[in-house]
């Protein structure tokens, strides 16, 4: 039987360099007072030693627990089904790793799990957490608030407009939102670009299939999508519009909904690539050849994904994965908000000189990628 190795500790760092433990401490929890000479030798004890602080203990000292939970306000069916969250997850990952920070994932599957949820952001487990995919009627964005923790969202929030209460459903473009912090890409004008090409082409019938509109995306895609149809057409018809949820069968059934409607459509706008994906399938089946007949542009541009439909997604790219890193990087930075502002996550490195004032808000641009769809 092997014999456990014990492992150094604080007293043996401390004899090594030659000083308290109290030092030892300080230093290695990031104190100050201590001098650089004597700092310098307690970092040479603990490599030579091959220290590794207990974490719990460390917690107690720093307030920090290096660790930020990731909240995804979707069920797990759907997180590991769609590209979309396994690139935005590893985005934050890298910053979250470069950083030496660990993280949590928190999935919500139904009512009894935001309470879960809550539960755990209070209890000071994590540092700050990073929340997305939320939903227009979602109770999370006052949980969180209630706990206090400096949350950084992806996506335009739809919630908390004008005074309105964290959590409470609000119309999806009403104005700013003071004091929340979150990343989004450009949604509107990328739904834009979209539809202005598939005008260009001399479409006329041009149709879109939304995501749920329950979530800002949506509603800023559709906008994107009336705005051009207005300007360019003179406005469209009602029923070229169709709900779905992001899904290739919520695309399946959209695309079998708008043929029953409007046969004659010339041009589909699909709000994501997996939605794309389901009413090219539809028009393969009924026969519409692509671009041909009927022009396809979808949204996200997730490759290979878009690479490997049949024929090729024309589509728009939002930076997926950069969006993750940037949600990261602003939590990490202390710009987020928390009614305690001494729980702020620690700043890794000094913010810009340039800076006046944090972030609140930052939209990524976004780019349309001609295939052979459209």
């Amino acid at each position: 039987m092997t014999e456990a190795v014990s492992r150094p500790t604080l007293e043996a760092v401390a004899a090594r360099a030659g000083v308290s433990r109290a030092t030892v401490s300080r230093v290695v929890n990031g104190g100050d007072g201590v001098r650089e000479p004597l700092a310098e030798r307690v970092r040479q004890a603990v490599e030579e030693l091959g220290y590794v602080p207990n974490q719990a203990a460390r917690s107690l000292v720093t307030k920090r627990h290096d660790a930020v939970a990731v909240v995804i306000a979707e069920p797990e069916s759907r997180v590991f089904a769609d590209p979309f969250f396994a690139l935005q997850l590893r985005g934050i990952s890298k910053e979250l790793t470069a950083h030496d920070n660990q993280l949590v994932l928190l999935l919500t599957e139904g009512r009894d799990d935001h309470a879960r949820v809550a539960r755990y952001l209070a209890g000071g487990h994590v540092d700050g957490a990073l929340v997305f995919s939320l939903h227009l009627d979602d109770p999370l964005p006052g949980l969180i608030q209630d706990a206090g923790v400096p949350t950084v969202f992806g996506g335009r929030p739809g919630w908390g407009e004008n005074g309105g209460a964290p959590g409470a459903a609000r119309p999806a473009a009403a104005g700013p939102h003071r004091g929340v912090v979150y990343v989004d890409c450009d949604n509107r004008g990328g739904a834009r670009a979209a539809v202005r090409h598939l005008v260009g082409l001399g479409r006329r019938r041009v149709a879109h299939i939304t995501g749920a509109l329950d979530q800002t995306s949506a509603v800023d895609r559709l906008d994107g999508y009336r705005d051009v149809m207005t300007e360019a057409l003179g406005g469209g018809d009602p029923r070229l519009v169709v709900e779905s949820d992001f899904t290739p069968a919520g695309g399946e059934r959209a695309m079998r909904e708008l043929l029953d409607r409007c046969p004659d459509v010339d041009a589909v706008f699909a709000a994501n690539d997996l939605t794309a994906l389901g009413a090219l399938r539809v028009l393969r089946e009924s026969g519409r050849r692509v671009p041909d007949d009927v022009a396809v542009i979808g949204f996200d541009d997730m490759v290979p994904l878009a690479e490997q439909t049949d024929p090729p997604l024309t589509t728009v790219r939002q930076e997926i994965e950069e969006m993750g890193r940037l949600m990261a990087r602003l939590l990490l930075s202390g710009r987020s908000t928390a009614r305690d502002r001494t729980q702020a996550v620690r700043t890794p490195s000094p913010a810009p000189a340039t800076s006046k004032a944090p972030a609140t808000d930052v939209i990524l641009p976004t780019t349309l990628i001609r295939r052979a769809s459209a």
